[in-house]
This record gives C-alpha cells, sequence and structure tokens, in this order.
C-alpha cells in the first residue's frame, strides 16, 4: 500500500494533520499532514474533500490523491479550508466531494483550472462502495485496479461481518443508533429499534429510546455531542472516516474491534 505523503501545495504554506474524519485517537489510521497526497508518475491528480472520499479514489485504482479537509478534525465536512489548502485544486485532473461537506461551495469556487467536479455519494455498505468505485474507476481509466480492491474488499467485509456475528449472544442485542450510522447494524447482524440524530436527542426522544430498551447505542464517532448516554445500553463509538492512509478496509476492522469488544460478556 502506498504511504501517504504531504503535498507541498504553495510554495510557502503547508497544511495541518489530517485525522480520521470526526474520529478518536484510536481511529483506523494515524493521521498524517494535512493536504496529504499519493503520487505516482501516471494516472489522474485527484483532489478530495474528506479522507472518506479520498479513500474510495484510492479504492478506484487513483494514487495522486491530495484531500484538504484534515482527517483528524473532529467533524472532517465542517472544516473551513484556507485558501493554501485549496491550492492543488486548480491543477487537479478531478476534484471530489460530498454533496454534505460544508466547504463543497469553496471547492467549486476554486477551480478555476479544467478539473472536473464530481460529487461523490458516501455510505459504508458494500452496495454503494462498490458502485462509486467502479464509477469512478470508469473516470481515472483504472477499472482493473477498482475490480482488484473490490474483490479484496468483499472477501474481507464477509470475514469481518462474520466475526462480529459470531460473537453476537442469544438471543441478539438490540441497538439504537446515529441516523449515519444504522447500516452497521446489518453489518454485525444487530436489530436497530430507534434512530437518533443528526441533531442533538431531546429529552422526549430519550425517554423513547429508552423505553425500546437496546442493548447497545450505535454511536457518531464523528459527531460526540449528538448521542446520548442511553440507561443499560453499552456504547460503541462507530467510524465512517479512514485515517491519512485512505484505507478503507481499515473502517470496518475497527469497528469489527469495537463491536466485539462491546458483546463481549
Amino acid at each position: 500500500m502506498r504511504l501517504i505523503r504531504a503535498a507541498a501545495l504553495t510554495a510557502v504554506a503547508t497544511l495541518s494533520l489530517l485525522s480520521s474524519g470526526c474520529g478518536s485517537t484510536d481511529d483506523p489510521a494515524p493521521a498524517s499532514s494535512g493536504g496529504a497526497s499519493t503520487s505516482a508518475a501516471n494516472g489522474p491528480k485527484v483532489v478530495a474533500s474528506t479522507s472518506w472520499v479520498g479513500a474510495l479514489a484510492k479504492a478506484a485504482g487513483a494514487t495522486d490523491i491530495t484531500v484538504i479537509a484534515p482527517p483528524n478534525v473532529q467533524h472532517p465536512p465542517d472544516y473551513d479550508p484556507k485558501p493554501s489548502d485549496l491550492a492543488a485544486v486548480a491543477s487537479a485532473d478531478y476534484i471530489l466531494y460530498a454533496e454534505f461537506d460544508g466547504f463543497a461551495a469553496k471547492l467549486k469556487d476554486a477551480a478555476g483550472g479544467s478539473g472536473k467536479l464530481v460529487p461523490v455519494e458516501l455510505e459504508n455498505t458494500p452496495p454503494k462502495i462498490t458502485s462509486e468505485v467502479q464509477r469512478l474507476a470508469g473516470m481515472f481509466g483504472t477499472t482493473s485496479a477498482a475490480d482488484t480492491w473490490i474483490s479484496t474488499f468483499n472477501t474481507e467485509y464477509t470475514t469481518l461481518s462474520g466475526q462480529v456475528k459470531a460473537a453476537l449472544p442469544d438471543p441478539a442485542p438490540t441497538a439504537a443508533s446515529h441516523l449515519f450510522m444504522a447500516y452497521w447494524g446489518d453489518f454485525a447482524g444487530i436489530k436497530v429499534v430507534g434512530n437518533f440524530g443528526p441533531q442533538p436527542v431531546t429529552p422526549s426522544q430519550l425517554a423513547e429510546l429508552t423505553a425500546k430498551k437496546p442493548n447497545l447505542v450505535l454511536a457518531n464517532a464523528h459527531l460526540s455531542g449528538a448521542n446520548p448516554d442511553i440507561p443499560g445500553a453499552t456504547r460503541v463509538d462507530i467510524v465512517n472516516y479512514p485515517g491519512a492512509d485512505l484505507d478503507l478496509l481499515a473502517v470496518f476492522k475497527t469497528n469489527t474491534e469495537r463491536l466485539t469488544a462491546a458483546l463481549k460478556p
């Protein structure tokens, strides 16, 4: 796997460190310098809004990737990039972003070159990951590399999901989940009986969730203030953003570890 290195975005400015978008210190991978990039002699030059977007580009076969929002900020979509952060956009072949990135408009404004603006749909489920990786690979001309990655991903996903499901007690627990993390219940074989967020939970909502007596809370590690403490439920901090190495599989490995640890008697 190629290491992410700091990309020199200007002659006088170097970006701040990225961390796993809205993650904690034990998120999938260590942070690296902001404006982190992978480089190669060939292939398109890609600028990605966040590490999650960048991870999909890497899975699709891109090797020259610059990430704008540092993975070590609490919530990458809320990052406010400096002009120096956006310097790489002008020379990019592709500028990838998620529609919910708060700074997407700044990326678009900075795209003064011939680079193509490409919105990317983010959802850590096999169907969505596969479709987005294949779509990006079609743009990049890297279909063979993407097919290899997808094959590895499908195998690893099945293995990791199986590990969590094998750890489930009988009867299986139920969970209340942050809205953006609910699909991790399917990954774990855990029934989600109630959702919350993205806004902070109100007292009445907390009462409704508590009445459902979930065993677990699938918390959004990237929006800590939006996760309630439900009496009798064990909180599991789930991540969606990879670290500076842009390894999307590391997200699944991290969540597997956290879920199986929470399921131990």
